[in-house]
């Protein structure tokens, strides 16, 4: 598998990374793989922005509609789903585009994601404990054992704390020293981008996104999860605040604004993750898509 190589596109949600893998894809007769963890389930179009059949534009995606709200799918499962897709792929093509704002599932592929041990019988204890004492508990609990993680991680999700922490007081180490201690080595080249705006720009385009997602019918879509809220799933941005709504605790102007306050949060939290990683190459993409362009041509050679 010399001389193939993956793309990889990171950014903030609403930068516009969709729209530059599609591009890209049609000028290399080549297909996308989607690290959105929330574009895997069928279940969640609008609130994901997932890229419609016109969007798509004939390209072919892979890990957009792939399972139910109702699984349960690690970035474990998604690196070895990917590097068993990308073989196939590179059967008969040159180059794949890896494109997506989930840093954990893009660092499974990129790097791998060490065997961590589990244990069931503290999960279980810690998931009582989350119901009892609730999420803020939680959190400071992981913030005692694992500050560096807890920096960076999605700190609304209950599955990702409780996995933390039974990863600490399993091993009696930090996750984030046991995470990717050895990167893996890949049958492949890869090119790793990052695209960029300045911050109000940003924050424009994720206004603008979720006013268009409440336009094309965000409320509806929600209504329909309402009887599943409980899902881990569905504790997500543009959501979560919905439901508060539906359930009678929020105006729709105020879920809405914090739809975008939250976005806005989480778009930050992205950029302070990927940053972290030396080997991407950064863009602005108002300014410097030529020489993005540039620079993966260069880069192929």
């Amino acid at each position: 598998m010399k001389n193939k190589t993956l793309i990889s596109i990171v950014g903030p949600t609403a930068i516009g990374k969709t729209a530059l893998s599609i591009e890209l894809a049609k000028a290399y007769n080549c297909e996308i793989i989607s690290a959105d963890s929330r574009q895997f389930f069928k279940e969640m179009s609008i609130g994901t922005a997932k890229p419609t059949p016109e969007e798509m534009n004939g390209v072919v995606h892979h890990f957009v509609d792939c399972i139910s709200i109702q699984e349960f799918y690690t970035a474990g499962q998604f690196e070895n789903d990917v590097i068993s897709k990308l073989s196939e792929i590179f059967e008969n093509q040159d180059i794949a585009i890896m494109v997506g704002g989930s840093g954990l599932y893009v660092n499974a592929v990129l790097a791998g994601i060490d065997e961590i041990p589990s244990d069931l019988e503290l999960r279980n204890q810690l998931n009582q404990e989350l119901e009892e004492k609730g999420l803020r508990h939680m959190q400071q609990k992981l913030k005692k054992l694992d500050y560096e993680h807890f920096k960076f991680m999605d700190k609304q999700n209950p599955q990702r704390l409780v996995r933390a922490i039974e990863v600490c007081l399993t091993t009696g180490k930090k996750y984030s020293e046991l995470r990717n201690q050895t990167a893996k080595k890949r049958e492949f080249e890869i090119i790793q981008v990052g695209i960029t705006a300045d911050r109000e720009v940003i924050y424009d385009q994720i206004n603008q996104r979720v006013d268009s997602m409440v336009k094309d019918g965000l409320v509806e879509e929600v209504t329909g999860l309402f009887a599943q809220k409980e899902l881990n799933s569905l504790n997500t941005v543009g959501y979560k605040e919905i439901f508060r709504h539906l359930e009678g605790e929020w105006e729709l102007d105020f879920a809405i604004e914090k739809i975008k306050q939250n976005t806005r949060n989480f778009a930050k939290r992205q950029l302070t993750w990927f940053k972290k990683d030396e080997k991407t190459t950064w863009f602005d993409i108002m300014n410097e898509k030529d020489k993005l362009v540039q620079h993966l041509e260069k880069s192929l050679k």
